[in-house]
């Protein structure tokens, strides 16, 4: 059987990746509103932008905004550049945006520090930068953090480390994937907040109760207590010999949490009237996932179902 890759972080450690995306983020005592001292100014020509950027559209009128501060201030932050195949020319590792607004505001040298990056650490600092963006929604943010975790190997703990993020954030913005993507498509759009969006993890029909949701320009507190409502509905035509169903205890919501955020799917758990069996159900969206649900179930340990 094929081994499964080893989950591992680069080399540099992604808090040192980090500390260079944030290099000169604060500018010394008196010099706010000028441009910081780098090793470096380059002619905007001689730098070029990476080609394996995840972002792709750069929003016109902040792009305005900041060349209107920089043709005022200057570059506060260096951009990080690396040395490309041809001499004197660099391609952009973070600060794309600010090389960008540095052309709207004709300015011809920006201010860079250059580092020696692999390709690996190149993309897995623009995925770092792009989750750090003001505008983010939190589909894309949770994007973001399965891209880290999945290509790198990185834990929800290192990504909250060094992305100063609790880990309670990081599991419940990645619990968001385990949702349809319909209903991920109004989180995109701004049709219900991400807030909404958690009340209807777990629940049976999640679209539906979105779309409820939507047209009845409910409240998060309001989504919430819809999704209790018909995950609490018995059945038609059964009766139960304890009343409604009672609300799951808080232990067995944070295993269904940590393990939706793990594995990218919903996962529910329910608990057998004995108290002491059950069942675990996975979801999935698409024949993809159910590979690679796979391919996790095919490497637990023979012994473990013993």
């Amino acid at each position: 059987m094929e081994k499964k890759p080893e989950r591992r972080g680069l080399g540099r450690g992604l808090s040192a990746l980090m500390a260079d995306v944030n290099l000169s983020n604060a500018a010394p005592a008196g010099t706010e509103g000028r441009a910081a001292t780098s090793e470096a100014r380059i002619a905007v020509e001689k730098i070029f932008p990476n080609p394996n950027q995840p972002r792709r559209d750069f929003d016109a009128e902040a792009l305005q905004e900041l060349a209107a501060s920089i043709a005022s201030k200057g570059i506060i932050q260096p951009l990080v550049v690396r040395s490309r195949s041809t001499p004197g020319e660099y391609e952009i590792v973070a600060g794309e945006r600010r090389w960008r607004a540095a052309q709207l505001a004709q300015v011809h040298e920006v201010p860079v520090v250059v580092r020696s990056f692999s390709d690996d650490e190149v993309l897995e600092i623009a995925i770092i930068e792009n989750i750090q963006r003001t505008d983010l929604n939190a589909v894309e943010e949770a994007l973001g953090f399965r891209q880290l975790m999945d290509r790198f190997g990185h834990t929800q703990e290192k990504l909250a480390e060094a992305l100063a993020k609790s880990r309670s954030h990081i599991a419940n913005t990645l619990r968001l994937l385990s949702l349809p993507e319909d209903v991920l498509s109004l989180v995109r759009h701004g049709k219900i907040s991400a807030g909404h969006a958690r009340a209807l993890i777990g629940s049976a029909d999640p679209s539906a109760l979105a779309r409820k949701v939507v047209a009845s320009q409910m409240s998060v507190r309001e989504a919430e207590k819809l999704a209790r409502a018909v995950t609490t509905k018995p059945k038609a035509g059964r009766k139960s010999a304890e009343g409604p169903a009672s609300e799951k205890d808080a232990d067995t919501k944070a295993i269904e949490a940590d393990l939706s955020a793990n594995l990218g799917m919903m996962v529910t758990i329910s608990h057998g009237a004995s108290g002491e069996g059950g069942t675990l159900s996975i979801s999935y969206r698409d024949l993809d996932q159910l590979d690679m649900l796979c391919q996790v179930l095919s490497v637990i340990p023979r012994d473990f179902a013993r």
